[in-house]
């Protein structure tokens, strides 16, 4: 499970686009993702719809709202990625959603139908590792992705840090997009000091836009988190799957013109 992580990051800085199943419909949701992983995504955070997301910001609320109106289930979803497998698809997906849905559903059904589907590794944000234990014994070898941010304390920080499966997800919420300089200079020294404490790779998500944003955080970083621009630019076109083509291009192209 975990080899197709490893392989991924053989090549970073690594594009990793987030997109929830379901919207703007289940049919068109696979298809994106399909795009995203055949046109330069080297892994995909596949979104599980749920009521209350807390952790997203408004374009990811609308969107798994939708969703979630359409009909869909985890279950619908697990199917989904399984489709995406016999589709060709081979980058890792690493399932992102909320524990309640997974608690309904059953954790023992939903961690052994989530790797029966084909699925790589879970990112829970309402889920905190203090309280993971059982989970984490029931996946194994499958990571459960942790997520940090410039105000973890330190010992949180070496702690998860230390203890990190797959990758860790950074949330830099220091300035703001468009202030890249001001951004770049705090993340960079998050970022060391992240990886004072682990030898896995570190991917940073703060609201980046752009391929140009992108790049500058690519320099830094062993991979570049997409979420809302993603969402937002796909789910807004009238042609999803080619908006959802050529998304992926630019920013793959970004990041490959980085001179490390």
């Amino acid at each position: 499970m975990k080899n197709r992580i490893d392989e991924a990051f053989k090549n970073r800085p690594i594009f990793m686009p987030y997109f929830p199943l379901g919207y703007p419909d289940l049919e068109t949701s696979v298809n994106v993702i399909e795009a995203l992983a055949k046109y330069g995504a080297d892994l995909i955070e596949i979104g599980l719809s749920f009521s209350d997301p807390l952790a997203d910001g408004p374009v990811i609320q609308q969107a798994t709202q939708v969703a979630l109106e359409k009909g869909i289930t985890v279950k619908k979803s697990l199917a989904a990625v399984a489709e995406l497998r016999k589709r060709g698809v081979t980058i890792p997906l690493i399932l992102m959603g909320y524990f309640n849905p997974m608690l309904a559903y059953g954790l023992e059904k939903f961690v052994y139908d989530a790797r029966e589907a084909g699925a790589d590794g879970f990112i829970i944000p309402d889920l905190p590792l203090e309280e993971a234990g059982e989970f984490q014994a029931l996946v194994g070898d499958m990571p459960l992705i942790q997520m940090l941010a410039p105000t973890s304390p330190n010992e949180r920080m070496e702690s998860i840090a230390r203890n990190a499966k797959g990758f860790i997800y950074l949330v830099s919420v220091t300035g703001v997009t468009g202030a890249r300089a001001a951004i770049s200079d705090g993340l960079g020294d998050l970022i060391n000091r992240v990886r004072e404490h682990t030898s896995s790779p570190v991917c940073v998500g703060f609201g980046i836009s752009t391929p140009e944003q992108a790049k500058q955080i690519g320099a830094l970083a062993d991979g570049v988190i997409v979420g809302s621009a993603c969402v937002k630019t796909i789910g807004g076109s009238e042609n999803p799957v080619e908006a959802a083509k050529q998304f992926a291009a630019e920013f793959r192209s970004a990041l490959k013109s980085i001179d490390l």
